[in-house]
């Protein structure tokens, strides 16, 4: 077995069939056909079945592939780290963001840093689940996360500010009014709200406590909420950083305040791709007023608890 293998098997479990895997991969289609076979053939399992969707996944080759994208993205730390020089980063660095978390700063900063090192190369997702990124986390598939809580050391985690929430209303609500908004007073109206495993969600239902929300609508992404509750389909509560410009008018922080601490979380022995992210994400300001806000948040404010 080889790390070229298990790439190979991991482009077909991404792309759904050979060929696409191939065309991926620059490689001619036999030779993945040839090497997934002999792959199987030295497991003694078969990774994937075919179905009218394409090639997917059995069982054991999910199992399998997990594995396999721990292995392939250690081998590739490995080989940039060794190639780093002292004025060059190569290789690959994989980010992930807790959704709605370091939507200005994070680009910003990952754009500093690949016009500082153009031959790096960054993969970047939003994961709503604060679980699922605890799990990547201690899989050792993430070079780096911004959460909100995690269970690593003080050396691998590292607090960049807080991330003030605040409530978005359609055009013309009544509290547009008011500089800041209590959620008692939205008792009753409907919300647009994220996907029930999603961390977002689970602040929503904090900050409510004793109230059972209307749900107008679930969306998966900020941006989405922010333009639906514009629209007036419902209130949301999103990430201050999160709100996309031309939105601002239609922001009130929430009293009293709500926020959430940002966490870099770096894998175990991080290289110096992911030091040289964490030094830029540190010059970043992180607690910024929040969009509408026409008093200082010192006044009753209150931290919110990070979600687990």
């Amino acid at each position: 077995m080889s790390l070229r293998q298990f790439e190979y098997a991991l482009a077909i479990a991404e792309e759904g069939s050979v060929t696409a895997a191939a065309e991926r991969l620059r490689v001619a289609q036999p030779s993945v056909s040839q090497q997934i076979r002999g792959l199987e053939r030295d497991l003694g399992v078969q990774l994937f079945t075919r179905t009218p969707a394409g090639l997917v996944p059995t069982a054991v080759g999910r199992a399998f592939l997990r594995e396999a994208e721990v292995a392939v993205s250690a081998s590739r730390r490995a080989t940039a780290t060794a190639r780093a020089g002292a004025d060059e980063l190569v290789g690959e660095l994989t980010v992930a963001a807790q959704m709605g978390f370091g939507t200005r700063q994070l680009p910003r900063t990952l754009g500093t840093l690949r016009r500082r090192y153009p031959r790096l190369e960054v993969t970047v997702f939003e994961e709503p689940s604060s679980a699922e990124l605890e799990r990547l986390c201690r899989r050792g598939v993430l070079d780096l996360a911004l959460m909100a809580a995690c269970e690593r050391s003080p050396a691998d985690a590292h607090h960049l500010g807080d991330e003030e929430f605040v409530v978005v209303l359609g055009a013309g609500h009544r509290l547009l009014a008011a500089d800041r908004v209590e959620p008692r007073e939205l008792e009753g109206e409907p919300w647009v709200r994220f996907d029930r495993d999603s961390a977002l969600d689970s602040v929503l239902l904090n900050v409510l406590r004793d109230d059972d929300p209307t749900t107008a609508a679930r969306v998966s992404q900020t941006a989405t909420a922010v333009r639906w509750a514009a629209q007036g389909l419902g209130a949301t509560l999103v990430p201050a950083s999160a709100v996309p410009p031309g939105h601002e008018h239609l922001v009130r922080p929430v009293f009293p305040a709500v926020s959430q601490p940002v966490i870099a979380v770096l894998r175990h022995a991080a290289g110096p791709a992911e030091t040289a992210l964490l030094e830029l994400l540190r010059r970043e300001t992180w607690s910024e007023p929040a969009p509408g806000s026409a008093a200082t948040p010192e006044s009753g404010s209150a931290a919110f608890s990070p979600v687990p």
